[in-house]
């Protein structure tokens, strides 16, 4: 590995650990929705009005069995609901309730400030660029890694 990359895979090792500071701060500070669950909420949420355990389960590339408990928690904490699908009654639509609503804003919001802190010395076309950068960043990893849509994300927990 040249040492470009070397230097890069230590940045994002920094990364992944201020990403998990980052969450752990927010599920301190903002408890409403627990630890690991704000992006299933955010799922949920994008879904909007059609969104079934075995969408989001497709979604999130995550097991059937994690989405299911996962649901279970949230449903538990008041931020979601199961409510029928009209279509076929046999099923279920999940919904984010009105607590989960305000829980999500929460978080948003929470999230922006500290990035606006974070960001305050940047100059806007800093900022752009790092985003774009990242956006390809990412897709570029998932071609490398052969962007296998059956790839199932148990394992990067």
């Amino acid at each position: 590995m040249d040492s470009d990359a070397g230097e890069l895979g230590l940045r994002l090792y920094d990364l992944v650990r201020c990403i998990r500071l980052l969450k752990q701060h927010r599920a301190d500070q903002h408890p409403a929705i627990p630890a690991g669950m704000l992006g299933m909420l955010v799922q949920i949420n994008q879904l909007s009005s059609d969104c079934h355990a075995r969408d989001l389960a497709d979604r999130t590339r995550l097991d059937a069995s994690t989405v299911s408990r996962s649901v279970a928690a949230l449903v538990a904490h008041g931020l979601i609901e199961r409510r029928p699908d009209p279509s076929d009654r046999r099923a279920t639509i999940l919904a984010l309730t009105p607590a989960g609503r305000t829980a999500l804003a929460d978080s948003h919001r929470w999230y922006g400030e500290v990035l606006e802190r974070a960001l305050a010395d940047w100059a806007p076309g800093e900022v752009a660029a790092l985003s774009a950068a990242l956006g390809r960043f990412t897709g570029d990893i998932a071609i490398a890694l052969g962007n296998n849509d059956n790839d199932n994300l148990e394992a990067a927990r």
